[in-house]
């Protein structure tokens, strides 16, 4: 409801730009209102499926942060910034990527700033959580579709304790945001003040706990290459966030059930592998590279920790993917591609759909009819929709990457990989680029909002929604038959 009265408010300060402002206005208000009276969704809850709902939820919190970023008030300098590039940066923020084709701090005011952390914090945490949180300030029981629809965003397996999940995520969120501010405000004091120092705290906490990849500076963190304690925070933060909320409760809750899902065992188990086998890659590939020859020792082993953790979603940088060798590049995309943990502020193919379809190659391989893990057996259906997942993705990115390779312009020194890192990115959310980005043509800056769109909702809700999918309740089915493989 706040969102619409501030734009209530600035649809009265600019009223001939942003004249349709207060029909949108309106028709927020008339259907919260509508909502919280116990009519769901405008009556069109029969008509709507759930991932639906969830795809135009997400577009309306964009559309929200497209007009507010497109306000004069939103840039530093007072003008209207286009709405392209409005549209690009509150994707990319509600989407939780960090690729930006206007520079984050010389371009946006305050209040633009405070925008794109509002956006990154709802997108990082899922608008249904707020939702939820919306219902219980108001006294209100949330209802069994809001039930379903945050079961689905964060990726519950029931509905029956939402909102303690819910309350979870927010106290856990919160204090963890809470102290990485505090631990950044350690570094960012001597350096900045204490104003200065606050701000830039919090908006790298929160940043960094969301993995959206937005910083005030003017290249990234290439500037704190030499400060060991910030690269860790920072990295303490990532992991934090692109756990998955899921994980953090079982690994909270253990002292009292000592009891952790396959999921989270799975999770930890990848996402860990993940670390300790980029950690190996790296040194191996940039550990005498010659942007690393003024750090000593400690400063080159943090940078190359550094690096293992922020390509899954993060998209911070001591060293520019530009200045990596072409090893350490062709690595990083396959780091972005698959991204965190379900049920986290990460995106990619996910941790888990990775070491599912690793258990089941290696199974196969050796003759087993079973994909175990840890004494459990994974269903057919875990394995089928990792497979069909991992088929769309590897769909999605070719055709994105055909029709860029068509609408771009290659520079002269650059191959395919110009493009195709910069998509792997987009859909990655991890907001690294090659020098794609900044210079994007209209077309491109559609598709990489798709891009980032699908890879923050999930590509099965996304394409659910376009299909309106539903569970398949044939009378009959067909014979089994085999064909051959390889």
């Amino acid at each position: 409801m706040w969102i619409s009265f501030i734009i209530a408010y600035l649809a009265g300060v600019y009223p001939q730009k942003y004249e349709i402002i207060g029909v949108l206005t309106r028709a927020i208000i008339h259907s919260t209102i509508y909502r919280l009276r116990g009519n769901h969704y405008l009556r069109v809850q029969g008509k709507l499926s759930l991932p639906q709902i969830l795809t135009l939820g997400f577009l309306t919190i964009i559309l929200v942060g497209t007009i507010l970023l497109s306000l004069p008030i939103a840039s530093r300098d007072g003008t209207a910034t286009s709405t392209i590039n409005s549209f690009f940066t509150a994707t990319s923020a509600t989407c939780v990527t960090g690729m930006t084709v206007v520079n984050t701090a010389l371009h946006w005011s305050l209040f633009g700033k405070i925008v794109i952390l509002i956006l990154v914090e709802i997108g990082g945490l899922g608008f249904m959580t707020f939702a939820v949180l919306m219902f219980v300030f108001m006294r209100r029981k949330v209802d069994l579709t809001t039930q379903l629809l945050t079961q689905q965003s964060l990726n519950l397996e029931t509905f029956a304790n939402t909102r303690s999940v819910v309350f979870l995520v927010v106290r856990l969120s919160l204090a963890i945001q809470l102290l990485g501010a505090l631990l950044l405000l350690v570094d960012f004091y001597p350096r900045y003040g204490l104003k200065k120092g606050i701000g830039f705290s919090i908006f790298h906490s929160i940043s960094a706990f969301c993995n959206a990849g937005f910083d005030l500076f003017d290249n990234s963190l290439v500037r704190f290459q030499n400060d060991p304690y910030f690269l860790f925070v920072l990295t303490i933060l990532i992991i934090s966030g692109s756990l998955g909320f899921l994980v953090w409760k079982d690994i909270l809750l253990y002292h009292e059930d000592h009891y952790l899902s396959l999921h989270t065992k799975l999770a930890l188990t990848t996402y860990l592998g993940l670390i300790v086998l980029s950690f190996g890659v790296y040194l191996l590939t940039e550990g005498n590279f010659s942007e690393n020859q003024h750090l000593d020792f400690f400063q080159r082993l943090m940078n190359t920790y550094f690096m293992s953790v922020t390509p899954r979603t993060a998209g911070f940088y001591t060293v520019a993917p530009t200045h990596i060798s072409m090893g350490g590049m062709f690595f990083t995309m396959i780091l972005m591609l698959i991204g965190g943990t379900p049920g986290s502020t990460a995106g990619g193919i996910k941790t888990t759909t990775v070491g599912i379809l690793l258990i089941r190659v290696w199974a196969t391989l050796r003759g087993k009819r079973d994909a175990t893990f840890m004494g459990r057996r994974f269903t057919n259906s875990n394995v089928s929709r990792s497979l069909t997942l991992v088929f769309l993705v590897a769909v999605v990115l070719s055709v994105a990457t055909l029709v860029l390779t068509l609408t771009e312009k290659i520079p002269q020194h650059s191959g395919i990989e110009y493009i195709m890192f910069d998509v792997v990115s987009a859909f990655g959310t991890t907001g690294y680029t090659l020098g794609l980005t900044p210079h994007l043509t209209v077309i491109g800056k559609l598709i990489f909002a798709v891009l980032m769109f699908m890879g923050r909702v999930g590509v099965f809700t996304v394409m659910y929604s376009l299909l309106n999918s539903k569970r398949p309740e044939d009378a009959f089915r067909y014979p089994k038959e085999n064909v051959m493989i390889g």
